[in-house]
């Protein structure tokens, strides 16, 4: 590594990444059914003691993949996703009321978590209009003679992210539908922390292939690997 790219100094440990983190802070976590999700970060942070987050994520993982290990483990307060339907500890959580948990469509879960990172006020959804659970509580508002609910942007003090390459600015690269929730959520964190599997030098990652800029990440962690069994094995 030259000086140049040590002179970012965003490379550091999984133990350190998680000193960002504080007890009770707002997370966000990339990954759709746990691809995607950084396994290294999800470990140091439960091996921390650290618990009563909100978590923001596309959904709760299965119990023992993704971020569904934070939930299973109690270490959530709050959980804002799209479906808590594949971890089953999650739905008992709820039903015991240990669990808050606030649905947003996919997409405009998504939608929220852009709004955030690119500060946005808010983005107008017909998806609910007529659902009084899903408008309970939201500002309407009418454009050009049609009814909108206004979602409000998602932010988080810490953002996940797992990517398949960086180099040490943070640009990052995303492997397949592993991307997901990533770049968006990269975005939207006060401080984001990239969890992954190979840091290669400054120039190496073509700017045509760069998903992340590297202006939005502030560490990088190096991945030690999942280290879950896929439902699917």
């Amino acid at each position: 590594m030259t000086k140049i790219e040590n002179s970012f100094q965003k490379i550091t440990t999984v133990e350190q990444a998680i000193g960002y983190v504080d007890h009770a802070a707002t997370l966000m976590i990339g990954g759709f059914g746990g691809v995607g999700s950084p396994p290294s970060l999800i470990d140091g942070l439960i091996e921390s003691g650290k618990s009563n987050f909100t978590l923001i994520c596309n959904d709760s993982g299965f119990p023992h993949i993704g971020a569904g290990k934070l939930v299973s483990q109690g270490k959530i307060q709050k959980l804002i996703a799209s479906h808590i339907g594949s971890n089953p500890v999650a739905g008992t959580l709820m039903t015991e009321e240990k669990l808050k948990v606030e649905f947003s469509p996919q997409g405009t879960l998504a939608e929220r978590i852009r709004a955030g990172g690119v500060g946005l006020g808010g983005i107008l959804v017909d998806v609910g209009i007529e659902n009084d659970i899903i408008q309970f509580g939201k500002e309407k508002v009418e454009v050009d003679g049609k009814t909108f609910l206004v979602e409000k942007p998602l932010t988080a003090d810490v953002a996940f992210v797992y990517a398949k390459k960086a180099d040490p600015f943070g640009n990052l690269l995303y492997d397949k539908s592993a991307r997901n929730t990533n770049p968006l959520m990269a975005m939207a964190g006060r401080i984001t922390i990239a969890e992954v599997d190979e840091i290669v030098p400054l120039g190496d990652i073509d700017p045509e292939n760069v998903m992340t800029s590297g202006v939005f990440v502030d560490y990088i962690v190096p991945s030690k690997g999942v280290n879950w069994k896929w439902v699917w094995e």
